[in-house]
């Protein structure tokens, strides 16, 4: 019996174990296909942030929330969704990466990044991207809204490069990490000098930065220098030009389907010791644009209207402090911009000059309390004053156009 019992259950664990041999294949096979798949998903990062806020103005203030003042006579207020920004990256290899970055808010669905970069990686110093990003012209343009200390960009910046981003294609030069040269950066390209509209001319605008950035034991210095030069489509016969403290009118037919000059200089400074951090920057160059705006080209189609060039000038500076350990900081900053340093004063609003020609400085009192990792809190006040003149309505004196920003923001 003894016998009989031991051949039996080595014949049960025989016919067992053949039984579970297909099992255990079929599960060995699962799970280097769930291996096989989280490889690929470490390639896709999916990321972004959303800014809610509530914004008051005084009864002249340009919101940057809901519409304008329903009341011109009073002090408004505005809540929205300043962005709401996803980003998708997928990096397969050391080659190439791409990505795709959407805003969306309660005004709708736009898109806001669409690029992508190629890589050497045998020498590892040139990457080539191309698509739709921002443009490589000094430190404000590129530094992501989400880290950004004051809630905007300043003015001279909003309105040089619209949307901060456009159509194109650069060249990044940086040595290996390794290397003595790594803390010199080149980046350079051609764009279509129209943002994130649809390319309307036949020619390029070439913008390039040069910087360099250091650390010296916990000081961080970094600088850098960058050139615009681009042209603007000239749709009317009428292009003026400043002499002495007014337009002057160049009238001729060829002037339809020429292009403005449009140069930009710039230089940029970066400061950080510990807790304290310091951001100037200084423009100046030639603006071509209309008789009521010194905006850049942002357009659906090409133009009809008269050419105004104007010299202008800007420059923002400003002061970030940790306060200790704490999770709060303090922001101070200041931005100028004059969008044509020929005339002032007085003199605005005679010779063909107006409002469009008069310049504004701001300055900006912050907080920011960092309640956790994602979460940030920020309380900002702007101080806005523009150049008066007895010569344009409505700037006679200064503009109540102050404003305050309370923003939530969480970061994913």
């Amino acid at each position: 019996m003894k016998k009989l019992l031991t051949i039996f259950c080595g014949s049960m664990l025989s016919i067992s174990a053949m039984a579970q041999q297909p099992e255990v294949s079929e599960l060995e096979k699962r799970i280097e296909a769930l291996e096989a798949t989280s490889k690929s998903m470490q390639k896709f990062k999916v990321s972004g942030y959303i800014q809610t806020q509530f914004q008051w103005g005084e009864e002249a203030a340009s919101l940057r929330i809901g519409t304008a003042n329903e009341d011109p006579t009073k002090s408004f207020s505005r809540f929205g969704i300043r962005r709401g920004r996803i980003k998708f990256t997928y990096d397969a290899s050391s080659l190439a990466s791409g990505v795709f970055q959407l805003d969306i808010t309660e005004r709708g669905v736009s898109f806001k990044d669409a690029y992508f970069d190629l890589r050497n990686p045998w020498v590892n110093t040139v990457q080539l991207r191309a698509g739709i990003f921002d443009r490589p012209f000094g430190t404000e343009v590129a530094y992501s809204s989400s880290r950004r200390e004051s809630p905007e960009r300043s003015v001279i910046f909003r309105t040089l490069f619209p949307d901060e981003r456009d159509l194109g294609a650069m060249v990044i030069l940086q040595a290996r990490k390794n290397s003595a040269w790594n803390f010199l950066k080149l980046e350079a390209g051609l764009f279509a000098g129209n943002g994130i509209r649809p390319e309307t001319d036949s020619r390029r605008d070439f913008i390039g930065h040069l910087s360099a950035d250091k650390k010296f034991g916990k000081v961080s210095l970094g600088g850098g220098v960058s050139y615009y030069n681009g042209g603007v489509w000239q749709g009317s016969p009428n292009v003026y030009t400043m002499d002495g403290n007014g337009f002057t009118l160049n009238n001729n037919a060829d002037n339809v389907g020429k292009f403005a000059k449009r140069e930009y200089f710039g230089a940029d400074l970066r400061f950080v010791a510990g807790t304290t951090k310091l951001h100037a920057e200084y423009l100046w160059g030639t603006q071509p644009a209309t008789a009521g705006s010194s905006n850049s080209p942002n357009w659906t189609a090409l133009p009809t209207h008269d050419t105004y060039i104007r010299p202008f000038s800007g420059w923002y500076a400003m002061l970030v402090q940790q306060l200790g350990n704490s999770p709060f900081t303090a922001v101070l900053k200041y931005d100028v911009y004059d969008p044509n340093t020929k005339v002032a004063g007085n003199d605005i609003g005679l010779n063909g000059t107006s409002r469009t020609d008069i310049s504004y400085n701001t300055l900006g009192l912050g907080a920011l309390w960092a309640v956790s990792s994602a979460v940030r809190l920020q309380a900002y006040y702007e101080i806005v004053r523009n150049e008066k003149s007895e010569n344009v309505a409505g700037f006679e004196k200064d503009r109540k156009d102050n404003v305050f920003t309370l923003r939530l923001q969480y970061r994913f």
